[in-house]
């Protein structure tokens, strides 16, 4: 997998301190030093922070909401769009702001690779627009999924299928080199000691010699992803990738129910010091979790481009609980 391209190139990147953004964005130093990178963020002290050993020439940042982000040139080859809401509860807490800020974001971005053409545009989009299946199958890129218009939830998977189209419609209309990366759950290093999604709270009650305390009987799977495997799935999509095509990101061997992955952190990760409990919530919406459902991911697309994963979920979840681990005081 070639994506030395990007080298001597600028790259934008939203939603920069997000986890997925800030290791692109240290990926990219890392490899390419004749690149630089722009970071558009919301709190530049929090931007200096996490790339504090980052800093110099090579690494900018813009201080902007992305729906607000002027367009001017700023020389940029290569955007990566990431900056969403990602958090389950604001997902019903916040539905207009969720929608909202993921339609009038992509909107924006897709304007301002309109007027300063770039050589890519990566949209980072979701398992989600898949809504729920129900079975076992694999889903490929043009599986039709079927969501629930009018329960509050699909706000997110929603403003994800309409901003993959506003990729599509700006490259067949305006011929803005726009894809789409439809990422599976993923983590890793990166992932803050007080994160609020499931496979963060299996890591801590490992590092807190904690139960495993499941509100659901832990039936939906899912693929995962290491936080690698989707940098350099991301980077292989911008600079391999068709214009106006989506392309599923996942490890497939992954595949796996939440319950069954419960029980592998607490066997493996804790040596079997801690158990798994099913204590099922009478309403489960305040959650913000999706109805229970089968997302078996099929990536043969995305490995025609050469790219393969290299992280198994045991290996995933002892490097995330060692980053945990040393980052815990900070946070």
């Amino acid at each position: 997998m070639d994506i030395s391209i990007c080298n001597g190139k600028t790259i934008l990147v939203t939603g920069a301190t997000g986890l997925i953004g800030q290791a692109l964005v240290k990926s990219l130093l890392k490899k390419y030093h004749n690149s630089k990178v722009i970071g558009v963020v919301r709190n530049e002290e929090k931007a200096k922070e996490i790339f504090l050993e980052y800093m110099g020439a090579n690494l900018e940042f813009i201080v902007s909401d992305i729906s607000t982000l002027k367009t001017q040139n700023l020389g940029v080859n290569y955007i990566i769009h990431g900056a969403s809401q990602t958090a389950s509860k604001a997902f019903v807490n916040e539905p207009v702001e969720t929608i909202m800020t993921a339609v009038n974001g992509t909107t924006n971005m897709l304007e301002f690779a309109r007027m300063n053409p770039v050589d890519s545009f990566v949209y980072l989009s979701s398992m989600e627009v898949y809504g729920t299946p129900e079975r076992d199958e694999r889903i490929d890129e043009l599986y039709s999924a079927g969501i629930n218009t009018m329960n509050i939830r699909a706000c997110y998977p929603e403003s994800k299928r309409i901003c993959e189209n506003l990729c599509a419609s700006y490259s067949s209309e305006y011929g803005v080199p726009a894809r789409v990366v439809r990422l599976t759950q993923t983590f890793g290093p990166g992932v803050q000691y007080d994160d609020g999604r499931v496979f963060a709270e299996f890591a801590r009650c490992v590092i807190e010699n904690r139960n495993i305390i499941l509100n659901t009987k832990g039936d939906t799977k899912r693929n995962y992803l290491y936080i690698e495997d989707a940098v350099s799935a991301i980077l292989t999509v911008l600079c391999h990738g068709k214009d106006g095509e989506a392309y599923n990101a996942a490890n497939e061997e992954t595949y796996c129910s939440i319950y069954e992955m419960a029980c592998l952190v607490a066997e493996k990760c804790a040596s079997g010091k801690i158990s798994v409990e099913v204590n099922e919530a009478k309403d489960i919406s305040k959650f913000g979790y999706a109805p229970t459902l089968y997302m078996n991911l099929d990536t043969s697309k995305l490995k025609a481009l050469g790219w393969n994963p290299t992280t198994n979920l045991q290996n995933m979840y002892k490097n995330m609980i060692s980053y945990m681990i040393k980052t815990r005081g900070g946070n």
